[in-house]
Protein backbone atom coordinates (compact mmCIF):
# COMPACT_ATOMS: atom_id res chain seq x y z
CA UNK A 1 0.00 0.00 0.00
CA UNK A 2 3.37 2.52 0.27
CA UNK A 3 3.93 4.87 -2.97
CA UNK A 4 6.15 3.17 -5.40
CA UNK A 5 8.91 5.62 -5.66
CA UNK A 6 9.71 4.43 -8.69
CA UNK A 7 6.30 4.56 -10.27
CA UNK A 8 6.44 8.59 -9.34
CA UNK A 9 9.50 9.52 -10.29
CA UNK A 10 8.88 7.17 -13.67
CA UNK A 11 5.06 9.08 -14.28
CA UNK A 12 5.86 12.42 -12.60
CA UNK A 13 9.27 13.11 -14.72
CA UNK A 14 7.72 12.00 -17.92
CA UNK A 15 4.35 13.98 -17.58
CA UNK A 16 6.35 17.08 -16.26
CA UNK A 17 8.76 16.64 -19.35
CA UNK A 18 6.25 16.21 -21.81
CA UNK A 19 4.25 19.36 -21.03
CA UNK A 20 7.57 21.04 -21.66
CA UNK A 21 8.13 20.39 -25.75
CA UNK A 22 6.85 22.74 -28.48
CA UNK A 23 3.72 21.93 -30.26
CA UNK A 24 5.71 20.50 -33.18
CA UNK A 25 7.84 18.24 -31.54
CA UNK A 26 4.74 17.08 -29.59
CA UNK A 27 2.57 16.35 -32.64
CA UNK A 28 5.31 14.83 -34.01
CA UNK A 29 5.39 12.27 -30.84
CA UNK A 30 1.81 11.67 -30.93
CA UNK A 31 1.98 9.74 -34.32
CA UNK A 32 2.43 6.16 -34.54
CA UNK A 33 5.91 4.97 -35.14
CA UNK A 34 7.98 2.15 -36.32
CA UNK A 35 8.57 1.59 -32.00
CA UNK A 36 4.41 2.06 -31.53
CA UNK A 37 3.42 -1.66 -30.07
CA UNK A 38 0.96 -3.69 -32.75
CA UNK A 39 -1.57 -5.64 -30.70
CA UNK A 40 -0.09 -8.84 -31.43
CA UNK A 41 3.06 -7.60 -29.35
CA UNK A 42 0.22 -6.44 -26.50
CA UNK A 43 -1.56 -9.63 -26.72
CA UNK A 44 1.87 -11.40 -26.14
CA UNK A 45 1.90 -9.24 -22.84
CA UNK A 46 -1.79 -9.91 -21.97
CA UNK A 47 -3.04 -7.08 -23.29
CA UNK A 48 -6.03 -8.78 -25.63
CA UNK A 49 -8.59 -6.13 -25.84
CA UNK A 50 -9.25 -2.13 -25.51
CA UNK A 51 -8.53 -1.17 -21.85
CA UNK A 52 -10.18 2.22 -22.23
CA UNK A 53 -13.39 0.54 -20.60
CA UNK A 54 -13.78 3.01 -17.71
CA UNK A 55 -13.19 6.17 -19.95
CA UNK A 56 -11.07 9.55 -19.27
CA UNK A 57 -11.36 12.39 -17.29
CA UNK A 58 -10.12 15.96 -16.72
CA UNK A 59 -9.49 17.87 -13.38
CA UNK A 60 -8.16 20.59 -11.17
CA UNK A 61 -8.08 22.97 -13.83
CA UNK A 62 -5.60 25.94 -13.80
CA UNK A 63 -4.97 28.79 -16.14
CA UNK A 64 -1.91 26.65 -17.67
CA UNK A 65 -3.49 23.73 -17.93
CA UNK A 66 -5.43 20.43 -15.73
CA UNK A 67 -5.30 16.85 -15.10
CA UNK A 68 -5.91 14.40 -17.13
CA UNK A 69 -7.10 10.88 -16.05
CA UNK A 70 -7.44 7.26 -17.16
CA UNK A 71 -7.66 3.75 -15.74
CA UNK A 72 -6.68 0.88 -17.56
CA UNK A 73 -9.13 -2.47 -17.42
CA UNK A 74 -9.88 -4.79 -19.85
CA UNK A 75 -13.08 -6.55 -17.40
CA UNK A 76 -13.63 -3.86 -15.43
CA UNK A 77 -15.54 -6.16 -12.60
CA UNK A 78 -12.73 -8.63 -12.06
CA UNK A 79 -13.07 -9.66 -8.19
CA UNK A 80 -8.95 -8.75 -7.73
CA UNK A 81 -9.66 -5.39 -8.31
CA UNK A 82 -7.20 -5.61 -11.60
CA UNK A 83 -9.77 -5.31 -14.10
CA UNK A 84 -8.42 -8.00 -16.00
CA UNK A 85 -4.61 -6.33 -16.46
CA UNK A 86 -1.53 -8.40 -16.17
CA UNK A 87 0.75 -7.58 -13.24
CA UNK A 88 2.88 -5.13 -15.37
CA UNK A 89 3.14 -2.11 -16.68
CA UNK A 90 2.19 -0.60 -19.92
CA UNK A 91 3.05 2.96 -21.42
CA UNK A 92 0.08 5.18 -22.03
CA UNK A 93 0.81 7.67 -24.77
CA UNK A 94 -1.82 10.69 -24.25
CA UNK A 95 -2.17 13.66 -26.43
CA UNK A 96 -4.03 16.93 -25.99
CA UNK A 97 -5.73 18.93 -28.85
CA UNK A 98 -6.73 22.71 -29.83
CA UNK A 99 -10.11 21.37 -32.06
CA UNK A 100 -12.50 19.17 -30.91
CA UNK A 101 -11.67 17.00 -34.33
CA UNK A 102 -8.32 15.97 -32.86
CA UNK A 103 -6.19 17.29 -35.48
CA UNK A 104 -4.09 20.00 -33.80
CA UNK A 105 -1.59 18.58 -31.20
CA UNK A 106 -0.50 21.40 -28.59
CA UNK A 107 1.25 18.53 -25.97
CA UNK A 108 1.49 14.88 -26.11
CA UNK A 109 3.67 12.34 -23.94
CA UNK A 110 3.86 9.20 -22.22
CA UNK A 111 2.73 7.93 -18.89
CA UNK A 112 3.02 4.39 -17.37
CA UNK A 113 0.06 2.58 -15.74
CA UNK A 114 1.41 0.06 -13.25
CA UNK A 115 -0.44 -2.80 -11.03
CA UNK A 116 0.37 -0.47 -7.92
CA UNK A 117 -1.71 1.61 -8.71
CA UNK A 118 -4.79 -0.35 -10.29
CA UNK A 119 -3.39 0.31 -14.07
CA UNK A 120 -3.94 4.10 -13.43
CA UNK A 121 -2.80 6.99 -15.32
CA UNK A 122 -2.63 10.73 -14.15
CA UNK A 123 -1.13 13.46 -16.20
CA UNK A 124 -0.77 17.04 -15.13
CA UNK A 125 -0.72 18.96 -18.02
CA UNK A 126 1.16 22.77 -17.87
CA UNK A 127 1.93 25.66 -20.35
CA UNK A 128 -1.21 25.95 -22.24
CA UNK A 129 -3.20 29.17 -23.16
CA UNK A 130 -5.50 30.72 -20.27
CA UNK A 131 -9.47 30.38 -20.28
CA UNK A 132 -9.08 28.10 -23.56
CA UNK A 133 -11.00 24.66 -24.74
CA UNK A 134 -9.27 21.74 -25.07
CA UNK A 135 -9.91 18.16 -26.05
CA UNK A 136 -7.37 14.95 -24.83
CA UNK A 137 -7.66 11.07 -25.56
CA UNK A 138 -5.00 8.09 -24.53
CA UNK A 139 -3.64 5.54 -26.89
CA UNK A 140 -2.16 1.93 -26.28
CA UNK A 141 -1.08 0.53 -29.20
CA UNK A 142 -3.87 0.55 -31.81
CA UNK A 143 -6.36 0.85 -28.82
CA UNK A 144 -7.47 4.86 -28.07
CA UNK A 145 -9.61 6.26 -25.70
CA UNK A 146 -12.63 7.85 -26.05
CA UNK A 147 -11.90 11.69 -26.51
CA UNK A 148 -12.43 13.99 -23.51
CA UNK A 149 -13.07 17.82 -23.35
CA UNK A 150 -11.10 20.23 -20.59
CA UNK A 151 -10.63 23.82 -20.12
CA UNK A 152 -7.98 26.11 -18.55
CA UNK A 153 -9.23 28.75 -16.13
CA UNK A 154 -8.70 32.31 -17.01
CA UNK A 155 -5.73 34.27 -16.55
CA UNK A 156 -5.40 34.71 -12.58
CA UNK A 157 -5.83 38.80 -13.48
CA UNK A 158 -8.58 38.38 -15.89
CA UNK A 159 -12.19 37.75 -15.09
CA UNK A 160 -12.93 35.89 -18.09
CA UNK A 161 -16.32 35.29 -19.45
CA UNK A 162 -19.73 34.31 -17.48
CA UNK A 163 -18.74 30.89 -15.79
CA UNK A 164 -20.58 28.04 -16.27
CA UNK A 165 -20.71 25.49 -13.37
CA UNK A 166 -22.41 22.71 -12.01
CA UNK A 167 -22.57 20.75 -8.84
CA UNK A 168 -24.11 16.99 -8.43
CA UNK A 169 -23.72 14.61 -5.22
CA UNK A 170 -24.83 11.12 -4.42
CA UNK A 171 -25.16 8.69 -6.52
CA UNK A 172 -26.43 5.49 -5.40
CA UNK A 173 -26.21 2.64 -8.69
CA UNK A 174 -28.44 0.49 -7.19
CA UNK A 175 -31.37 3.47 -6.75
CA UNK A 176 -31.62 4.39 -10.34
CA UNK A 177 -30.19 5.20 -13.68
CA UNK A 178 -27.77 8.03 -14.09
CA UNK A 179 -29.69 10.16 -16.34
CA UNK A 180 -29.31 13.23 -15.03
CA UNK A 181 -25.31 12.50 -15.84
CA UNK A 182 -25.98 12.20 -19.30
CA UNK A 183 -27.93 15.63 -19.07
CA UNK A 184 -25.12 17.40 -17.14
CA UNK A 185 -22.60 15.97 -20.00
CA UNK A 186 -25.55 17.83 -22.74
CA UNK A 187 -24.73 20.79 -21.10
CA UNK A 188 -21.36 21.26 -21.81
CA UNK A 189 -21.09 23.27 -18.42
CA UNK A 190 -17.19 24.83 -17.66
CA UNK A 191 -16.77 23.16 -14.63
CA UNK A 192 -18.08 20.28 -12.40
CA UNK A 193 -18.24 19.74 -8.64
CA UNK A 194 -18.55 16.21 -6.92
CA UNK A 195 -19.71 17.11 -3.80
CA UNK A 196 -19.06 13.41 -2.94
CA UNK A 197 -21.09 10.16 -2.41
CA UNK A 198 -19.35 9.50 -5.66
CA UNK A 199 -20.19 5.78 -4.88
CA UNK A 200 -21.72 3.71 -2.03
CA UNK A 201 -19.80 0.55 -0.04
CA UNK A 202 -22.95 -1.65 0.61
CA UNK A 203 -23.28 -4.84 -0.52
CA UNK A 204 -26.56 -6.22 -3.16
CA UNK A 205 -29.88 -5.30 -1.49
CA UNK A 206 -28.56 -3.88 1.63
CA UNK A 207 -29.52 -0.49 1.21
CA UNK A 208 -33.14 -0.53 -0.41
CA UNK A 209 -35.36 1.85 -1.59
CA UNK A 210 -39.56 1.31 -2.12
CA UNK A 211 -40.24 -1.02 -5.06
CA UNK A 212 -37.26 -2.40 -4.69
CA UNK A 213 -34.13 -1.70 -6.66
CA UNK A 214 -33.64 -1.55 -10.34
CA UNK A 215 -29.60 -2.25 -10.07
CA UNK A 216 -26.99 -3.73 -8.28
CA UNK A 217 -23.86 -3.57 -7.00
CA UNK A 218 -21.32 -6.56 -7.05
CA UNK A 219 -19.28 -7.89 -4.80
CA UNK A 220 -18.92 -7.84 -1.10
CA UNK A 221 -19.70 -4.66 0.96
CA UNK A 222 -16.38 -2.64 0.22
CA UNK A 223 -13.57 -3.17 2.72
CA UNK A 224 -10.47 -3.97 0.91
CA UNK A 225 -8.78 -2.81 -1.95
CA UNK A 226 -10.08 -4.96 -4.46
CA UNK A 227 -13.54 -4.57 -3.03
CA UNK A 228 -13.11 -0.68 -3.77
CA UNK A 229 -11.58 -1.15 -6.96
CA UNK A 230 -14.39 -3.19 -8.33
CA UNK A 231 -16.86 -0.81 -7.19
CA UNK A 232 -15.47 2.13 -8.61
CA UNK A 233 -14.95 -0.12 -11.67
CA UNK A 234 -18.73 -0.33 -12.16
CA UNK A 235 -19.99 3.38 -11.45
CA UNK A 236 -16.96 4.14 -14.07
CA UNK A 237 -18.17 1.08 -16.79
CA UNK A 238 -21.81 3.25 -16.19
CA UNK A 239 -22.04 5.25 -20.06
CA UNK A 240 -23.88 8.22 -18.81
CA UNK A 241 -21.12 8.78 -16.04
CA UNK A 242 -18.63 8.72 -18.49
CA UNK A 243 -20.33 10.94 -20.88
CA UNK A 244 -20.50 13.49 -18.02
CA UNK A 245 -16.33 12.79 -17.05
CA UNK A 246 -15.90 13.65 -20.98
CA UNK A 247 -17.56 16.81 -20.97
CA UNK A 248 -15.87 19.04 -18.76
CA UNK A 249 -13.16 19.51 -16.12
CA UNK A 250 -14.38 18.13 -12.73
CA UNK A 251 -12.96 19.51 -9.10
CA UNK A 252 -13.88 16.74 -7.04
CA UNK A 253 -14.30 15.64 -2.60
CA UNK A 254 -15.41 12.80 -1.19
CA UNK A 255 -18.32 12.64 1.77
CA UNK A 256 -18.65 9.19 3.73
CA UNK A 257 -19.52 6.35 1.48
CA UNK A 258 -16.90 6.53 -0.34
CA UNK A 259 -15.79 4.60 2.81
CA UNK A 260 -18.09 4.03 5.09
CA UNK A 261 -21.74 5.49 6.11
CA UNK A 262 -21.39 8.34 8.66
CA UNK A 263 -17.79 7.86 9.20
CA UNK A 264 -15.35 10.96 11.42
CA UNK A 265 -11.73 10.94 11.10
CA UNK A 266 -10.63 7.79 12.88
CA UNK A 267 -13.82 6.49 13.78
CA UNK A 268 -16.54 4.13 11.92
CA UNK A 269 -20.53 4.57 11.57
CA UNK A 270 -20.75 2.40 14.64
CA UNK A 271 -17.76 2.49 16.99
CA UNK A 272 -19.24 0.14 19.37
CA UNK A 273 -19.46 -2.44 16.96
CA UNK A 274 -15.39 -3.93 16.83
CA UNK A 275 -13.64 -3.05 13.77
CA UNK A 276 -10.02 -3.76 14.01
CA UNK A 277 -9.66 -3.45 10.24
CA UNK A 278 -11.30 0.12 10.29
CA UNK A 279 -7.89 2.07 9.67
CA UNK A 280 -6.71 -0.45 6.70
CA UNK A 281 -9.97 0.23 5.27
CA UNK A 282 -9.76 3.44 5.08
CA UNK A 283 -6.39 3.45 3.44
CA UNK A 284 -8.18 1.22 0.80
CA UNK A 285 -10.75 3.61 0.21
CA UNK A 286 -8.22 6.34 0.01
CA UNK A 287 -6.18 5.08 -2.01
CA UNK A 288 -8.97 3.85 -4.67
CA UNK A 289 -10.86 6.89 -4.57
CA UNK A 290 -7.07 8.84 -6.00
CA UNK A 291 -6.46 5.70 -8.74
CA UNK A 292 -10.18 6.84 -9.59
CA UNK A 293 -10.07 10.41 -9.87
CA UNK A 294 -8.44 12.99 -12.03
CA UNK A 295 -6.45 14.64 -8.68
CA UNK A 296 -2.94 16.29 -8.46
CA UNK A 297 0.21 14.90 -7.18
CA UNK A 298 -0.50 16.56 -4.23
CA UNK A 299 -3.30 14.54 -3.42
CA UNK A 300 -1.52 11.10 -3.59
CA UNK A 301 -2.53 9.23 -0.01
CA UNK A 302 0.15 8.27 2.25
CA UNK A 303 -1.30 5.75 4.53
CA UNK A 304 -4.35 6.64 6.26
CA UNK A 305 -3.39 10.18 5.03
CA UNK A 306 -5.09 12.35 1.81
CA UNK A 307 -4.48 15.49 1.33
CA UNK A 308 -7.78 16.31 -0.71
CA UNK A 309 -8.72 20.14 1.06
CA UNK A 310 -7.55 22.39 -1.67
CA UNK A 311 -8.00 25.98 -3.28
CA UNK A 312 -8.74 26.09 -7.14
CA UNK A 313 -8.85 29.56 -8.87
CA UNK A 314 -11.24 30.42 -11.92
CA UNK A 315 -9.20 33.86 -12.65
CA UNK A 316 -10.54 36.83 -10.46
CA UNK A 317 -13.77 35.73 -10.91
CA UNK A 318 -14.53 32.72 -8.45
CA UNK A 319 -11.94 30.97 -6.18
CA UNK A 320 -13.38 27.67 -4.71
CA UNK A 321 -12.32 26.23 -1.53
CA UNK A 322 -12.99 22.24 -1.80
CA UNK A 323 -13.36 21.40 1.96
CA UNK A 324 -13.13 18.05 3.25
CA UNK A 325 -15.46 17.56 6.32
CA UNK A 326 -14.58 14.09 7.20
CA UNK A 327 -10.97 12.97 7.59
CA UNK A 328 -10.18 15.72 10.50
CA UNK A 329 -13.69 15.84 12.14
CA UNK A 330 -14.52 15.07 16.20
CA UNK A 331 -16.65 12.06 15.97
CA UNK A 332 -20.60 13.16 16.11
CA UNK A 333 -21.84 14.19 19.66
CA UNK A 334 -25.45 11.94 19.07
CA UNK A 335 -26.70 10.01 16.42
CA UNK A 336 -29.03 11.12 13.50
CA UNK A 337 -31.06 14.08 14.65
CA UNK A 338 -31.29 15.53 18.12
CA UNK A 339 -31.22 18.42 20.54
CA UNK A 340 -27.88 17.22 21.18
CA UNK A 341 -26.17 19.80 23.92
CA UNK A 342 -22.56 18.99 22.84
CA UNK A 343 -23.33 20.23 19.57
CA UNK A 344 -22.42 23.14 20.89
CA UNK A 345 -19.25 22.50 22.30
CA UNK A 346 -16.49 24.98 21.35
CA UNK A 347 -13.73 22.37 21.06
CA UNK A 348 -15.62 20.35 18.67
CA UNK A 349 -14.50 20.96 14.55
CA UNK A 350 -15.70 19.63 11.27
CA UNK A 351 -12.38 20.52 9.87
CA UNK A 352 -10.94 20.62 12.28
CA UNK A 353 -7.76 23.12 13.30
CA UNK A 354 -5.34 23.19 10.31
CA UNK A 355 -8.02 23.01 7.74
CA UNK A 356 -10.07 25.56 9.97
CA UNK A 357 -6.68 28.29 9.80
CA UNK A 358 -6.30 27.53 5.83
CA UNK A 359 -9.99 28.24 5.06
CA UNK A 360 -9.94 31.46 7.24
CA UNK A 361 -6.26 32.15 5.49
CA UNK A 362 -8.02 31.96 2.31
CA UNK A 363 -10.58 34.24 2.98
CA UNK A 364 -8.20 37.19 4.30
CA UNK A 365 -5.78 36.71 0.55
CA UNK A 366 -8.70 36.55 -1.60
CA UNK A 367 -9.70 38.76 -4.53
CA UNK A 368 -12.30 36.81 -6.40
CA UNK A 369 -15.97 38.05 -7.08
CA UNK A 370 -17.28 35.32 -5.56
CA UNK A 371 -15.53 33.28 -3.05
CA UNK A 372 -17.01 29.44 -3.50
CA UNK A 373 -17.22 26.99 -0.59
CA UNK A 374 -17.29 23.27 -2.17
CA UNK A 375 -18.61 20.68 0.65
CA UNK A 376 -20.57 18.31 1.92
CA UNK A 377 -23.15 18.40 4.11
CA UNK A 378 -25.33 21.04 5.18
CA UNK A 379 -24.24 24.14 6.61
CA UNK A 380 -27.64 26.32 7.56
CA UNK A 381 -29.38 25.63 10.70
CA UNK A 382 -32.26 22.97 9.68
CA UNK A 383 -34.28 22.84 12.93
CA UNK A 384 -37.05 20.34 12.44
CA UNK A 385 -38.86 21.49 16.11
CA UNK A 386 -41.28 24.00 16.02
CA UNK A 387 -40.70 24.16 20.18
CA UNK A 388 -38.11 25.31 22.06
CA UNK A 389 -35.82 22.44 21.76
CA UNK A 390 -33.92 22.68 18.44
CA UNK A 391 -33.43 18.87 17.12
CA UNK A 392 -31.20 19.07 14.10
CA UNK A 393 -28.59 16.83 12.07
CA UNK A 394 -25.62 15.65 14.08
CA UNK A 395 -24.12 14.64 10.90
CA UNK A 396 -23.96 17.96 9.14
CA UNK A 397 -22.41 21.49 10.64
CA UNK A 398 -25.62 21.64 13.27
CA UNK A 399 -23.26 19.37 14.98
CA UNK A 400 -20.39 21.86 15.27
CA UNK A 401 -22.10 24.79 15.67
CA UNK A 402 -18.97 27.04 17.21
CA UNK A 403 -17.28 25.59 13.69
CA UNK A 404 -19.13 27.21 11.99
CA UNK A 405 -20.09 30.30 13.74
CA UNK A 406 -15.86 30.42 13.57
CA UNK A 407 -15.96 29.99 9.90
CA UNK A 408 -18.43 32.52 9.20
CA UNK A 409 -17.45 35.16 11.50
CA UNK A 410 -14.00 34.28 9.31
CA UNK A 411 -15.57 35.36 6.17
CA UNK A 412 -17.19 38.62 7.54
CA UNK A 413 -14.44 39.20 9.00
CA UNK A 414 -12.10 39.06 6.28
CA UNK A 415 -14.83 40.97 4.58
CA UNK A 416 -15.63 38.51 1.74
CA UNK A 417 -17.43 39.90 -1.36
CA UNK A 418 -19.61 37.03 -1.45
CA UNK A 419 -19.55 33.84 0.27
CA UNK A 420 -21.56 30.99 -1.29
CA UNK A 421 -21.42 27.07 0.03
CA UNK A 422 -22.54 24.54 -2.35
CA UNK A 423 -23.95 21.75 -0.51
CA UNK A 424 -25.02 17.98 -1.47
CA UNK A 425 -26.02 14.64 0.81
CA UNK A 426 -29.75 15.31 1.96
CA UNK A 427 -30.57 13.57 -1.36
CA UNK A 428 -33.17 17.45 -2.10
CA UNK A 429 -32.57 20.28 -3.64
CA UNK A 430 -32.22 23.19 -0.96
CA UNK A 431 -31.66 27.21 -1.19
CA UNK A 432 -30.79 29.59 1.92
CA UNK A 433 -29.63 32.54 3.42
CA UNK A 434 -27.12 31.86 5.85
CA UNK A 435 -26.73 34.12 9.25
CA UNK A 436 -24.33 34.37 12.21
CA UNK A 437 -27.33 33.84 14.62
CA UNK A 438 -29.86 31.53 13.32
CA UNK A 439 -31.32 32.22 16.75
CA UNK A 440 -32.50 36.00 15.58
CA UNK A 441 -34.58 35.37 11.96
CA UNK A 442 -34.75 39.27 11.65
CA UNK A 443 -30.78 39.66 11.74
CA UNK A 444 -28.83 39.93 8.18
CA UNK A 445 -28.01 37.43 5.81
CA UNK A 446 -24.07 36.85 5.59
CA UNK A 447 -23.98 34.77 2.98
CA UNK A 448 -25.93 31.93 1.03
CA UNK A 449 -25.95 28.20 0.61
CA UNK A 450 -26.96 26.44 -2.72
CA UNK A 451 -28.06 22.50 -2.16
CA UNK A 452 -28.17 19.95 -4.78
CA UNK A 453 -30.34 16.93 -5.13
CA UNK A 454 -28.66 13.66 -5.67
CA UNK A 455 -28.40 12.23 -9.14
CA UNK A 456 -30.42 8.84 -7.98
CA UNK A 457 -30.16 8.15 -4.33
CA UNK A 458 -33.72 7.29 -2.49
CA UNK A 459 -34.88 6.78 -6.21
CA UNK A 460 -37.55 8.99 -8.00
CA UNK A 461 -38.44 11.21 -5.21
CA UNK A 462 -41.52 13.73 -5.86
CA UNK A 463 -42.44 16.68 -6.63
CA UNK A 464 -44.43 19.21 -4.16
CA UNK A 465 -45.10 22.64 -3.11
CA UNK A 466 -41.80 24.11 -1.65
CA UNK A 467 -43.62 27.14 0.25
CA UNK A 468 -45.36 23.82 2.35
CA UNK A 469 -42.66 22.32 3.73
CA UNK A 470 -42.54 21.98 7.61
CA UNK A 471 -38.82 22.77 7.77
CA UNK A 472 -39.05 26.74 5.99
CA UNK A 473 -41.78 27.44 8.42
CA UNK A 474 -39.50 26.40 11.29
CA UNK A 475 -36.04 28.09 9.89
CA UNK A 476 -37.43 31.52 8.07
CA UNK A 477 -34.16 31.18 5.97
CA UNK A 478 -34.54 28.53 4.19
CA UNK A 479 -35.94 29.43 1.11
CA UNK A 480 -36.75 26.28 -1.27
CA UNK A 481 -37.09 22.69 -1.29
CA UNK A 482 -37.38 20.13 -3.84
CA UNK A 483 -37.73 16.23 -3.48
CA UNK A 484 -37.01 15.07 -7.26
CA UNK A 485 -33.31 13.86 -8.41
CA UNK A 486 -30.80 16.10 -10.72
CA UNK A 487 -28.04 18.84 -10.21
CA UNK A 488 -27.90 21.83 -10.21
CA UNK A 489 -26.15 24.60 -12.97
CA UNK A 490 -25.23 28.17 -12.21
CA UNK A 491 -24.01 30.65 -14.28
CA UNK A 492 -21.60 32.90 -12.70
CA UNK A 493 -20.83 36.55 -13.84
CA UNK A 494 -19.69 39.38 -12.12
CA UNK A 495 -22.92 40.94 -11.41
CA UNK A 496 -24.75 37.74 -10.07
CA UNK A 497 -24.94 34.19 -9.37
CA UNK A 498 -27.75 32.42 -11.08
CA UNK A 499 -28.75 28.89 -9.97
CA UNK A 500 -31.31 26.72 -12.00
CA UNK A 501 -32.19 23.79 -9.83
CA UNK A 502 -32.52 20.97 -12.59
CA UNK A 503 -34.96 17.78 -11.74
CA UNK A 504 -35.67 14.55 -14.05
CA UNK A 505 -38.94 13.03 -13.12
CA UNK A 506 -37.50 9.56 -12.96
CA UNK A 507 -34.65 7.66 -12.26
CA UNK A 508 -35.72 3.93 -11.70
CA UNK A 509 -36.29 3.91 -15.61
CA UNK A 510 -34.01 5.52 -17.95
CA UNK A 511 -34.16 8.25 -20.60
CA UNK A 512 -36.28 10.68 -18.66
CA UNK A 513 -36.13 14.13 -19.73
CA UNK A 514 -34.52 17.54 -17.38
CA UNK A 515 -36.68 20.54 -16.43
CA UNK A 516 -35.72 23.53 -14.36
CA UNK A 517 -37.61 23.63 -11.45
CA UNK A 518 -37.16 26.69 -9.85
CA UNK A 519 -33.90 29.53 -10.87
CA UNK A 520 -32.66 31.28 -7.71
CA UNK A 521 -30.21 34.42 -8.28
CA UNK A 522 -27.70 35.67 -5.75
CA UNK A 523 -26.87 39.42 -6.47
CA UNK A 524 -23.60 41.15 -6.39
CA UNK A 525 -22.34 42.32 -2.93
CA UNK A 526 -26.05 41.02 -1.52
CA UNK A 527 -26.13 38.21 0.94
CA UNK A 528 -28.77 35.54 -0.13
CA UNK A 529 -31.00 34.14 -2.54
CA UNK A 530 -33.69 35.45 -4.35
CA UNK A 531 -36.27 33.87 -6.20
CA UNK A 532 -36.56 34.16 -10.17
CA UNK A 533 -38.25 31.17 -11.22
CA UNK A 534 -40.63 28.66 -10.32
CA UNK A 535 -42.16 25.76 -12.34
CA UNK A 536 -46.34 26.13 -11.88
CA UNK A 537 -46.89 22.55 -9.74
CA UNK A 538 -49.09 19.68 -11.93
CA UNK A 539 -52.07 20.43 -10.63
CA UNK A 540 -52.58 17.02 -9.86
CA UNK A 541 -50.34 16.71 -6.75
CA UNK A 542 -51.87 20.32 -5.29
CA UNK A 543 -54.59 18.02 -3.61
CA UNK A 544 -52.09 15.40 -2.95
CA UNK A 545 -50.32 14.82 0.90
CA UNK A 546 -47.66 17.06 2.27
CA UNK A 547 -44.44 16.08 2.85
CA UNK A 548 -43.76 15.84 6.80
CA UNK A 549 -40.32 16.64 8.64
CA UNK A 550 -40.71 12.91 9.95
CA UNK A 551 -40.46 12.06 6.30
CA UNK A 552 -37.52 14.36 5.55
CA UNK A 553 -35.24 12.88 8.31
CA UNK A 554 -36.12 9.54 6.65
CA UNK A 555 -35.02 9.73 3.36
CA UNK A 556 -32.00 12.03 4.68
CA UNK A 557 -30.71 9.10 7.02
CA UNK A 558 -32.26 5.82 6.75
CA UNK A 559 -29.83 3.09 6.19
CA UNK A 560 -28.77 0.02 7.04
Amino acid sequence: MSLNRRHFLVTGLRAGAAVAVPAAAAHAAAEPGPAAETAENLAARGLLTDPFTLGVACGDPDHEGFVLWTRLAQQPMAEDGFGGMPGRPFPVRWQVYADERARRVVRAGVSVATPEWGHSVHVEVSGLRPDREYWYRFRVGPYVSPLGRARTAPHPLAYGGALSMAFISCAQYEHGYFTSYRHLAAERPDLILHLGDYQYEYTRDTYTIPGGNVRHHEGPETETLANYRQRHAQYKADPDLQAAHAAAPWLVVWDDHELDNNWADEVPEKPKVPQPGFLSRREAAFRAYYENMPLRRASIPRGIDMQLYRRVRWGRMATFHMLDTRQYRDDQSCDGYRDCPAAADPARSITGAAQEEWLLDGFHDSRAQWDILGQQVFFAQRDNNAGPAKVTSMDAWDGYVASRRRITQGWVDAQVRNPVVLTGDVHAHWASDLKLDYDDPTGPSVGSELVTSSISTGGDGADSDPAQHPFLAINPHLRFYNNQRGYVLTTIDRDQLAADFKVVPQVRAPGAGVHTRATYVIEDRVPGVQQTYLRPLDPALRLGRRITAEETVRLETERP
